[in-house]
């Protein structure tokens, strides 16, 4: 039998604990959780943790993925320029699929315009970009709004993680 697979995006100086983290757990839980990148065969993280790319995202099968991770860091910003990314995201969330993010992560998903009147957390930074895009924002370690599963910040990794796995048991 085919483990579901979780699609993890990666880009130049992704957060190293936000791909690594939700990546580990997932596949400690029975699922098939790639790194798939937008151009290079490897990136390296923020704090300098390499990630190889198992698949770029142009040959992804966007239609048997039971989900998407977006880690944060600096790469949502190269990513969210990325238009097969963003038709990645909008296919996964809108066929009710999991889409999971943190930190800098929900830039994509306002890119991808798939966040407008859901409810979200992340990095306080990038609030008003939130609000902008039509979401409501809160400061949670982690808020699940049907599909999309967000969290805040590295030390929410825990609770990010047991989301995660529990929203894809349902």
């Amino acid at each position: 039998m085919t483990k579901p697979t979780v699609l993890v995006l990666a880009g130049p100086e992704y957060e190293d604990l936000e791909l690594w983290y939700p990546k580990l757990r997932l596949e400690e839980a029975g699922f098939h959780a790639p790194i798939a990148g937008i151009g290079s065969e490897r990136y390296l993280g923020k704090w300098g943790y390499p990630a190889a790319v198992d698949v770029h995202i142009r040959d992804v099968d966007v239609d048997a993925l039971a989900g998407v991770v977006v880690p944060g860091g600096w790469a949502p910003d190269k990513l969210r320029r990325v238009p097969e990314v963003l038709d990645c995201v909008r296919r996964v969330h809108d066929a009710g699929k999991l889409v999971a993010t943190i930190c800098h992560g929900p830039w994509v998903l306002i890119s991808a315009r798939i966040v407008k009147g859901r409810t979200l957390t992340s990095t306080v930074g990038i609030r008003d970009d939130i609000e902008n895009a039509g979401a409501t924002w809160v400061d949670r370690a982690v808020v699940t709004d049907r599909n999309i599963v967000s969290s805040r910040v590295p030390s929410d990794l825990p609770a990010f993680g047991a989301a995660i796995t529990e929203w894809l048991a349902r």
